[in-house]
């Protein structure tokens, strides 16, 4: 699920954009909120409060072949696959809330057919992605933290 820092003066929703453009070649638009998610990592001895915030979005553009080189591959995956595929509980949580919703068709713009970005998925499918908020780290910064 892409996810990143805001550069500059940009919004969560600016931000969230450009990361899913950048991660994934793909451009989308955001459909709703989808949830936060809140956690704690120590960095070089500090201790770092970090926010993600999630959208539904959907894509109107773009190509996955265009995804951003730090990615070995980027794809569409099927709901039912994707507790297998990510690490955290947080994670796994927010994917199934996606999935409920995506089910009782809000957050969807009336298409309740949807994959997280493996294989294809029709155009026009709202996927959950995020955006980290101002008090995580930034470059040499340590807003946000807590010694």
């Amino acid at each position: 699920m892409p996810k990143g820092t805001p550069s500059g003066n940009e919004t969560r929703e600016e931000t969230a954009l450009r990361e899913v453009a950048e991660e994934t070649g793909l451009e989308v638009r955001i459909v709703e909120p989808l949830d936060s998610i809140e956690y704690w990592f120590v960095q070089h001895g500090t201790r770092i409060h970090k926010t993600v915030h999630y959208f539904m979005m959907q894509p109107v553009g773009g190509d996955l072949a265009g995804h951003d080189h730090e990615f070995e591959q980027v794809r569409w995956v099927p709901f039912e696959d994707a507790p297998n595929l990510l690490t955290f509980e947080t994670e796994r949580a927010l994917v199934a809330r996606a999935a409920a919703r995506l089910a009782a068709g809000t957050g969807t713009d009336g298409d309740a057919s949807a994959s997280l970005p493996a294989s294809a998925v029709p155009s026009g499918t709202p996927t959950p992605a995020g955006s980290a908020s101002a008090d995580a780290l930034r470059s040499s910064d340590t807003a946000g933290s807590n010694p």
